[in-house]
């Protein structure tokens, strides 16, 4: 099995990134392929400020090690160390009706 999940870097790590990404990260990291990306990116639209996102990434990463995820059997990497995915939300960003944005929970509560 192949996994795919992310973690904003937006603050300090609390109960629901445990329960909601990391635990279940740590279980699939075993029963397969686990890709796990720090979604700097997406932080770039919280309350972090900028200057303070590399520290946030940072201390993400080494959480996320404590907890239990290893590098060993997981790629865990930055979100922005992939040229492809910013190419790829331009391409998609080109394609992508104003009514299905408007439709979105995640597009509206960043708007």
């Amino acid at each position: 099995m192949r996994s795919l999940s992310g973690i904003q870097p937006t603050g300090r790590l609390h109960l629901g990134n445990y329960f909601g990404m990391i635990r279940p990260a740590v279980e699939m990291q075993s029963q397969g392929e686990a890709y796990y990306f720090l979604a700097d990116y997406h932080a770039l639209t919280g309350a972090a400020e900028p200057g303070k996102l590399a520290g946030l990434v940072n201390e993400t990463y080494l959480d996320l090690l404590a907890c239990g995820v290893d590098p060993e059997r997981a790629v865990v990497f930055r979100q922005s160390a992939v040229p492809e995915v910013h190419e790829l939300a331009w391409y998609l960003s080109t394609v992508t009706p104003m009514g299905l944005l408007e439709r979105c929970h995640s597009y509206k509560d960043k708007v």
